[in-house]
């Protein structure tokens, strides 16, 4: 399967915006994008205007790069959001909310979606007592996420916890923090959602 290897630190800079891709180092003062606001490569400080397509191009690469998504795939959630009744763009945020590897980090068992797409996938966590090692499993209310009982000592998820009071958790999800799980209470609405993005423009781009 296709992945990016390169720095992720120069995803931030190229779009011009922290997107806590690394965790507990985007926090600290060895995080790249403070030391260097400025986008990658030779001629990442000269200035220039971008057209309407560049603005809406990174916004798509934005979100794309937030949830960790290639090409194909966000294509597909796009074309699965317009099918769906109401606005595309929040349909399309919504898909990405309900992603296990999303909800795992969101809960605060892993300090990345990088890192919560990887505990997943080496089967760490049940889905309604049931294993799921499947990062874009869509999540429904009422679902009960779980750290498996073998998995609770995991230093990653156990470190994660431990910094989950930072970050918080939002509030259309429950943690029982002793038991190792959480709830989805309901799905979030667009204003619960505080990432820098401006959907309609990646609505606009897909509708040319």
């Amino acid at each position: 399967m296709a992945r990016y290897r390169e720095s992720v630190c120069r995803l931030c800079r190229r779009e011009g915006i922290k997107l806590f891709l690394k965790g507990d180092r985007c926090y600290s003062e060895k995080c790249s994008y403070e030391r260097r606001e400025y986008a990658p490569g030779d001629h990442g400080q000269m200035r220039r205007k971008p057209s309407d397509y560049g603005l809406q191009l990174r916004e798509k690469q934005k979100l794309k790069r937030i949830y960790g998504l290639l090409e194909k795939q966000f294509r597909g959630y796009f074309e699965k959001a317009d099918r769906q009744k109401g606005i595309t763009g929040n349909n399309l945020l919504l898909l990405l909310e309900r992603r296990l590897d999303n909800l795992v980090f969101r809960m605060g068992f892993a300090t990345s979606r990088t890192e919560a797409r990887q505990l997943v996938r080496h089967n760490h966590f049940t889905v309604n007592g049931k294993k799921v090692n499947i990062p874009s499993y869509l999540v429904k209310i009422g679902d009960e996420i779980q750290v498996r009982e073998g998995s609770r000592q995991v230093a990653r998820i156990v470190e994660a916890m431990e910094t989950v009071a930072r970050r918080g958790v939002p509030h259309w999800l429950e943690l029982d923090r002793e038991n190792f799980k959480g709830i989805v209470k309901t799905f979030p609405a667009r204003e619960d959602l505080t990432m820098p993005v401006q959907e309609q423009m990646v609505v606009e781009l897909y509708s040319k």
